[in-house]
């Protein structure tokens, strides 16, 4: 059912209800108009007739019949068509006329407040009691029936039933236009919808603003649904391109080391009498194409969570911590190495707990396998301060360096410096994170001319904005950086 006839139907229905209470409304302050009416009717005559009936009692007092049917016949004409009584101080009712309740009924001694209902035999009368004072005390009765105002009260019941029995259809009629020409805009908002192409995306389902909040606001919430579903759309694509470039770099990689451990096994199994010092060589390659298919699986790995990640991974972090923590594990990993650490109390970064580790433990896993002198032991000069709005983190070794043509392409997936034996992705990893946290990383001389210098700048944590945004492209596993 469509809402203009849905909006029709409940008007129809209630308009009615609606006229009838506000007639009912009406019908009691009409009936109470009315009543308020009889009682002012009730005082005015009581004023009329009062002096004419001071002067009935004193002639019934002293006994004047001529004088008292005078003044009978005045007492009734001031009465009009209200009813009388009067009584005099003994209890003798001296006049009666009019309508007016059975002598039996016990009418009110007074009525100081003005009329009240009294009912007998299925009646009622709006009685007004005044007191006579003067030389012959007594009382004054005027009475009018309360079913006098029946006939207008009746009128105005009439009048409010057909009023409520017209508004139905006429409610409807101008519900029923009102609300089409109120929908217009919802009509065509649901036209637009059906007719884009959910190729086009959000941008295409962009228009003019119809000027009508609920109107405006669903078609911004429309617009956010295709936004949000754009951008799950391109994170499914990637992480699906993301798939496919992990299984074809894993097979590509991996190919070699397979193919040599396969070579290996194969010395083994032809050769059972090998002597032992050439067994031990081939068990050593053996295991050393392990480690590097260890290695190089989870490189991957880190690599495919990096362009994977989602914003609500990244949280404020202390670096000064996780620098601490990454040095004294690298220490512990390679116990030859020498590392030397200047960190400060804090400094707090927006950033992602695992790829910060990742980063940290690859660098300073380069410095330590590839930054040493001939026969001697690697050492490490780690470093950590603030500068301007970043901190910068740098890592000396006293190793041959990178020569300034290389200085690009050591970043880049599955470089390998002649004879290094790691995955070629380490510092691919860490030009990821500083990436992916807005940051930088570059290589250049250590200080005095001998050795690499790596240096990572990351953004401070900033009351201003305390969130993060990720970068549009991130594409490390399946794009050569």
């Amino acid at each position: 059912m469509k809402l203009a006839t849905r909006i029709a139907l409940s008007v129809t229905a209630v308009m009615p209800l609606l006229v009838l209470a506000a007639g009912l409304l009406v019908l009691g302050l009409v009936s109470r108009d009315l009543r308020q009416q009889q009682d002012t009717r009730l005082h005015d005559r009581a004023s009329a007739v009062l002096p004419d009936v001071r002067a009935l009692l004193a002639a019934d007092r002293n006994g004047r019949t001529k004088a008292e049917q005078n003044q009978h016949r005045k007492v009734l004409g001031d009465a009009l068509d209200t009813g009388i009584r009067v009584r005099s101080a003994d209890g003798t009712v001296v006049l009666e006329g009019g309508p007016q309740p059975a002598e039996s009924v016990r009418l009110p001694e007074r009525t100081p407040d003005g009329p009240v209902t009294v009912r007998a035999k299925g009646r009622a009368w709006r009685v007004l009691s005044v007191p006579v004072a003067g030389p012959a005390p007594g009382s004054l009765w005027l009475y009018t029936p309360a079913s006098a105002t029946d006939p207008q009260l009746a009128v105005v019941r009439r009048r409010v039933l057909l009023v409520a029995l017209l508004a139905a259809p006429v409610s409807g009629l101008l519900a029923y236009g009102l609300a089409r020409r109120a929908t217009v805009s919802v009509r065509r908002l649901s036209r637009r919808a059906a007719e884009l192409d959910p190729a086009a995306g959000a941008a295409a389902f962009a228009g003019a603003p119809a000027r009508i909040a609920e109107v405006d606001e669903l078609s911004a919430a429309i617009g956010q649904l295709l936004a949000r579903y754009d951008e799950q759309a391109v994170r499914t694509a990637q992480a699906l391109d993301t798939a496919r470039s992990f299984s074809s770099a894993a097979s590509h990689e991996l190919r070699t080391p397979l193919m040599s451990m396969q070579t290996d096994l194969d010395v083994l199994a032809a050769h059972p009498d090998l002597p032992p010092e050439e067994r031990a060589e081939v068990v050593r390659d053996l295991r050393s194409d392990h480690a590097r298919l260890l290695e190089l699986l989870t490189a991957l790995r880190m690599l495919a969570l990096g362009d994977l990640v989602e914003v609500s991974a990244f949280a404020p972090l202390d670096l000064c911590e996780l620098v601490d923590a990454a040095v004294g594990e690298t220490a512990r990993s390679h116990g030859e190495a020498r590392l030397d650490a200047e960190l400060p109390t804090e400094l707090r970064v927006i950033g992602w707990d695992a790829g910060l580790k990742i980063m940290l433990a690859n660098l300073l896993r380069n410095a330590a396998v590839h930054g040493r002198r001939p026969g001697e032991p690697p050492r490490i000069t780690v470093r950590l301060h603030a500068r301007g709005s970043c901190a910068v983190l740098t890592v000396d070794d006293e190793g041959p360096g990178v020569p300034p043509a290389e200085r690009e392409a050591v970043f880049r997936r599955f470089h390998h410096r002649p004879g290094s034996p790691g995955s070629g992705l380490g510092l691919t990893l860490v030009a990821q994170q500083a990436a992916l946290h807005h940051g930088t990383v570059t290589v250049g001389d250590a200080p005095g001319g001998r050795g690499a210098r790596f240096e990572v700048r990351l953004p401070l944590a900033s009351a201003d904005e305390p969130t993060l945004r990720l970068p549009l492209r991130r594409d490390w596993i399946s794009r050569d950086h």
